[in-house]
């Protein structure tokens, strides 16, 4: 627990991940004031619950992906380069739990990346109001169209719901830049590399279907299926679990 105090502390004095949660904070806020927002996802917003939707399908493929990237290769890229990891290694513990204390800020960071976007849009969504309303969230039954009126105990269910699950599907992208930050022990090309093996990923659309529900980047539409989420939650999991191991098996044995 200190070394993740420790670590976490470090990651909100950092730039990257202080602008990561300013840009998902602050870019809901123009939702309401944006003409074609409607026309760009063809349907009329009537309530500020809708907002969390409009935001997370904006953010979640493209700029949620390389904040998480960034941020988290940077947990041992900077450190590498600012001379401070080495003497770090030199105290009393083990380069494991030196590396699980990494680890465990880079996965709490999608979380906190997805509560300043839920936030941000409901602060904006004050303006379309947060009271009942007919419709849907975009993120339960029915999407945006709904199936009959909403409460606002009910939207907000809806909401915390697709918040969890966005940020597990987002888990396996902080375990896989730690893994590549260990593998390089550079912030820039532990980036690259895990925003490359994603699009790489994405390309794999292609293969059969079989093949692409092994895929990660296949469930990051995960927050708003309304089908069975539980074999998508434990596949990202096991990626999420498995990119840690191998950045933990990698520590052990790189010379930093």
């Amino acid at each position: 627990m200190t070394l993740f105090a420790l670590e976490l502390r470090k990651l909100l004095r950092r730039r990257s991940a202080r602008l990561g949660l300013a840009v998902c904070f602050l870019l809901p806020l123009l939702w309401p004031w944006a003409p074609r927002v409607e026309a760009l996802f063809g349907v009329e917003l009537v309530s500020g619950w809708q907002l969390p939707a409009v935001s997370l399908g904006v953010l979640v493929q493209f700029l949620l992906p390389l904040f998480i990237a960034v941020t988290c290769a940077e947990l041992i890229g900077s450190e590498v380069s600012g001379g401070t990891l080495a003497p770090l290694l030199l105290r009393p513990v083990n380069r494991t739990r030196v590396l699980t204390g990494k680890l465990l800020v880079a996965l709490l960071y999608p979380l906190l990346l997805v509560l300043a976007t839920v936030a941000g849009s409901l602060l904006a969504g004050l303006v379309l109001g947060l009271g009942p309303f007919t419709g849907g969230t975009g993120l339960g039954p029915g999407f945006f169209q709904g199936v009959g009126t909403l409460t606002p105990g009910q939207a907000l269910g809806q909401v915390l719901r697709a918040s969890f699950l966005a940020a597990v599907m987002l888990l396996p992208v902080a375990s896989l830049a730690v893994l590549f930050g260990v593998l390089y022990l550079n912030t820039a090309a532990a980036a690259l590399a895990t925003l490359a093996t994603l699009n790489i990923l994405r390309l794999f659309a292609v293969f059969p279907e079989s093949l692409q529900r092994l895929l990660p980047t296949s469930h990051f539409d995960l927050y708003v299926r309304q089908a069975d989420v539980t074999p998508g939650l434990i596949l990202l999991l096991i990626y999420t679990l498995g990119f840690g191991v191998l950045a933990a098996l990698a520590f052990e044995r790189r010379d930093v």
